[in-house]
């Protein structure tokens, strides 16, 4: 999850360091440091913490030199300290890295054996020992790290730099991902595009194995057995702009803010302005329509969105469809029928479990579709077939946007291979695309709940448990719900598929236990919802219910607070009412006074397993 960034140059390095890791932040922020080089010696400057703690840190001390690295942290092994904060050094080397050493262990021992005397709990200081090991021994830089590299176990990113070595920068990558920069004069790495972005707009990605020798004139790059080999230089379509807060407290409010306007254009991507017709890239739903069985994986809230479309290329299509978390499912070995299609929807598009797990796929000759936001991502480069949420950057950790632009665009899917494979007619299908065309509109409207959400956060904020109900598509809306709360107020809260909480849940139901019930008044299944919020309010419950007009007035007696939505599509309302509970566990969490935008022990995108 660490970020990392390198950059060769003619002048100063240290203020544009600091404005990469800026960009990086949101992949940890446990830590940062820097380390640049001055008359030949390593210097540097590190800070437990955010990035301001080191900004700070840099105005009292200020670090010169035109070679450097960069690196924010999210712990693994070892706490969240300075003295465990990259870049880890030696008199001779300095090293940041991401990822994990699966054997520091083993060369932390052996390297003990040999004198060298360890300061931190990291396996990171194991890479700056072992090549300082080599260098001892008179190898050159290039010689050293080659001999490092290959002692090395695990999922990595690292990038080195040299004492003495003005005009040189190495770096490797194994599982996690590293850019390579190309400027005038100057060159740089960065774990992604993004940060290399206000730059240069020249770029390759590097694959697993690769290594990287670096001059400011010239990227000499080799596979893991010293072969040179090349990788192809391409214009990145990367913004440099940064995204600003604007008039908002949070990042996370402004996303939450932004989705009428992002779920617009991710739809006028796939749907014809004047037609109303989804069409999707080519041959995306074609393959759909003929696959035998679709596979779905992803992480986290992108899971979510998956166990929504679940529920759309089942009903709408007829198309058997499976769905695991990555984390699992790339350790299953999982039988793959042949002509299968396996989606992946991941954020960043860097997400290491979900990557694997494309890999095992491929390996077993399915059809790759992925489905991600950040552009020129690895899972991207992997795909046979990809689709973009055009949601932009999503700064807050708490995905909000990203997530409501995946279930947008998992319903254009939906919709066209439905259309291909004949499982719906015409009006069917044209009812359902205008409800999706809709959809910003009625996002807009939803957002004027605001301030009713508000007021009855200030009594959820209170609870030390909550617990999220929906039926349906509403399920995966529950556990969304749920895991906002969770991620950004630290309260304690579940989601449950509603009939499911007869089969053990009721027990914790108590005058304690807000119950945040997702129930459309129009949903097939609202009469079953409202018979197990029944039972909840017979035991003490109080529930918070959403829901529709109609829904309200059924339920109006047992709920003891109500946000009531305008009348919406069955179809689409997986969309829109995701949108409360983003809104209800925004307005918790500054109540509380956490903070909001990078709640504690997490990180935008996981790249490590």
């Amino acid at each position: 999850m660490c970020g990392i960034i390198g950059i060769l140059s003619q002048n100063d390095v240290a203020p544009r360091l600091v404005e990469g890791l800026k960009r990086l932040e949101y992949r940890g922020y446990d830590s940062a440091g820097i380390a640049t080089l001055t008359n030949g010696n390593i210097d540097r400057c590190r800070a437990s913490g955010k990035l301001v703690n080191l900004e700070e840190k840099l105005k009292a001390t200020p670090l010169n030199g035109s070679v450097g690295i960069g690196h924010t942290r999210w712990a693994t092994h070892g706490g969240p300290t300075e003295d465990n904060a990259h870049p880890h050094a030696t008199d001779k080397v300095a090293v940041v890295h991401n990822g994990i050493i699966e054997n520091y262990a083993e060369l932390k021992e052996e390297l003990e054996k040999a004198q060298f005397r360890f300061e931190t709990d990291t396996d990171t200081e194991v890479i700056a020992h072992l090549c300082t090991f080599y260098l001892k021994q008179e190898m050159s830089p290039h010689e050293a790290a080659k001999a490092t590299f290959d002692r090395l176990e695990g999922a990595y990113a690292i990038v080195m730099i040299f004492s003495g070595e003005h005009d040189l920068m190495i770096g490797t990558r194994h599982g996690t991902p590293l850019a390579v920069g190309y400027g005038d004069g100057e060159m740089f790495m960065a774990s992604d595009s993004y940060a290399l972005a206000p730059l240069t707009k020249q770029i390759c990605f590097l694959e697993d194995g690769d290594r990287v020798y670096m001059t400011r004139e010239a990227a000499i790059i080799t596979t893991n057995d010293n072969t040179p080999t090349s990788r192809e230089i391409r214009t990145t379509a990367q913004s440099g702009a940064t995204s600003g807060k604007g008039e908002y407290k949070h990042f996370m409010l402004k996303e939450i803010y932004e989705q009428p306007s992002v779920i617009a254009e991710t739809l006028n991507s796939y749907v014809h302005p004047s037609t109303g017709e989804i069409s999707l890239p080519q041959g995306v739903a074609e393959t759909l329509a003929a696959a035998p069985r679709l596979t779905l994986v992803a992480c986290g809230t992108a899971y979510y969105a998956c166990m929504v479309a679940k529920y759309w290329f089942e009903q709408v299509c007829r198309i058997p469809c499976e769905i695991d978390v990555a984390s699992e499912f790339r350790y299953r070995e999982a039988p793959m029928p042949e002509g299968g299609v396996a989606i992946f929807v991941s954020q960043s598009g860097e997400t290491l479990d979900t990557l694997e797990a494309l890999r095992y796929c491929k390996s077993q000759g399915q059809t790759i579709l992925s489905i991600v936001n950040t552009i020129e991502s690895t899972i991207e480069r992997e795909s046979d077939l990809v689709l973009h949420t055009l949601a932009g950057p999503e700064i807050g950790v708490a995905s909000t946007k990203a997530f409501t632009t995946q279930i947008t665009t998992l319903a254009c899917m939906a919709l066209s291979a439905a259309r291909v494979k004949g499982t719906i007619n015409a009006d069917k299908e044209h009812e359902m695309a205008e409800a999706l065309r809709h959809v910003p509109t009625m996002t807009a409207e939803i957002l004027n709940h605001d301030e009713e959400i508000y007021k009855i956060a200030k009594d959820i904020s209170d609870a030390r448990d909550v617990l999220y109900l929906g039926r349906g598509s509403m399920y995966p809306i529950a556990l969304e719900g749920a895991l906002k709360l969770k991620e950004i107020s630290y309260i304690h809260a579940e989601g449950y598929a509603s009939g499911e909480m007869k089969h053990g849940p009721i027990a914790l139901i108590d005058e304690n236990v807000p119950i945040v019930a997702v129930a459309p008044g129009n949903d097939p299944l609202f009469d079953k919802s409202a018979s197990n919020l029944q039972e909840a309010v017979a035991r003490g419950g109080k529930v918070f219910l959403i829901s529709d007009k109609a829904g309200a007035k059924k339920l109006a007696k047992i709920s003891t607070w109500q946000v009531e939505l305008g009348d919406v599509h069955p179809f689409v309302a997986p969309i829109l009412y995701a949108i409360p509970v983003q809104l209800l566990s925004y307005h918790v969490a500054v109540i509380k006074g956490t903070d909001v935008d990078q709640p504690r022990n997490l990180a935008k995108s996981v790249t490590v397993e």
